[in-house]
């Protein structure tokens, strides 16, 4: 592994281990065990999976599984979820999985929780069977979760899982996982990537709320970053245009798998579509090795991120794993 030495704070990668329009979730799969190799041996720090549920573009829906599996086929890089839908799960079998994956790869796995379904409605009664996992519970059902990582668990222990430790974050596009990272003393992700409205004062209230505990003496953020690099900024901007149609399916209510870049994507969105895209565009850089290394420095002067968690949503497998290697160069190489 080459460290991102000149870097302004740690790199990660976020894979929503996409499925592109003509391929299946097993090329999916395959490729993001080959993402996390590359990104690996490019120096990226850790490697997160997202958990996502009736998507066609998803394939991490068994996000313990796919964890398993790059933490399995990779050597060093941390392995984790970015995140777990608390609500969907009982925190018990949670403990219990990620005892097991701490168990498997000692060292190496993170727990990201959320509070969202990652779901509609219909298939979050699917999940439960029962919609009693109410999202007011997760603050409870957080410290029962840290609970089960503990040297003292109770009566209810996790096996795998009691005396692990294993690093628990709150992720959050709200004010609402800022105020609970602060107070629980955890680190924090945000979703800025695709919610980048509260970004600023999501910050100052988990860095003015923050209480120190056994986990964490200071705060700690990983904000969420969208990064399409290419060895052109037009090619870039084309490679771009498959998340921007996703991203708008998805706003629109017509989600669907990744489509192939357009040419000119920007220019025939309607003027409500193009707003929609634009909020994004301030978590994000777009362009040749020279203007995303620019991008992301001066996004890090401005929030102070200690960590960014990189999205590459491209079609092509090839150019995505070229965008993370032109990023982490640019910024090696950096003066």
């Amino acid at each position: 592994m080459q460290p991102l030495i000149n870097s302004p704070c740690r790199l990660s990668v976020l894979d929503l281990s996409p499925v592109t329009e003509g391929a299946t979730p097993r090329e999916a799969l395959a490729n993001s065990l080959d993402l996390a190799r590359h990104a690996e041996a490019l120096g990226y720090h850790r490697y997160w999976l997202a958990e996502h549920h009736n998507m066609a573009g998803i394939a991490s829906a068994a996000t313990a599984v796919v964890i398993g599996h790059v933490a399995g086929g990779t050597r060093q890089i941390r392995v984790g979820a970015g995140g777990i839908m608390l609500p969907n799960h009982s925190p018990l079998v949670i403990a219990e999985q990620f005892g097991t994956l701490e168990s498997l790869y000692p060292g190496r796995i993170d727990l990201g929780l959320g509070r969202a379904p990652g779901t509609d409605q219909i298939t979050a009664h699917a999940l439960r069977r029962t919609l009693s996992g109410d999202v007011d519970q997760f603050p409870q059902d957080v410290m029962e979760l840290i609970r089960y990582f503990s040297d003292d668990p109770g009566r209810v222990q996790a096996v795998p899982g009691r005396g692990l430790h294993i690093p628990v974050w709150i992720l959050g596009s709200s004010l609402f996982g800022a105020s609970l990272a602060g107070a629980l003393g955890l680190p924090f992700a945000f979703a800025s990537h695709f919610a980048p409205a509260a970004l600023h004062r999501a910050l100052e209230v988990y860095r003015s709320r923050f209480q120190p505990s056994p986990m964490l003496e200071r705060p700690y953020t990983m904000l969420g970053f969208n990064v399409c690099a290419a060895d052109t900024e037009e090619e870039a901007v084309l490679l771009r245009s498959s998340a921007l149609q996703s991203f708008v399916r998805l706003r629109t209510g017509n989600p669907g798998k990744l489509p192939p870049p357009i040419p000119g994507y920007l220019e025939s969105l309607r003027a409500d579509e193009r707003y929609m895209v634009d909020q994004i565009g301030s978590c994000s850089a777009i362009g040749n090795a020279e203007q995303v290394a620019a991008g992301v420095r001066e996004f890090v002067r401005t929030t102070g991120a200690d960590e960014l968690i990189v999205v590459s949503q491209i079609y092509s497998h090839a150019a995505r794993r070229r965008s993370y290697e032109i990023l982490a160069d640019a910024l090696r190489d950096a003066n």
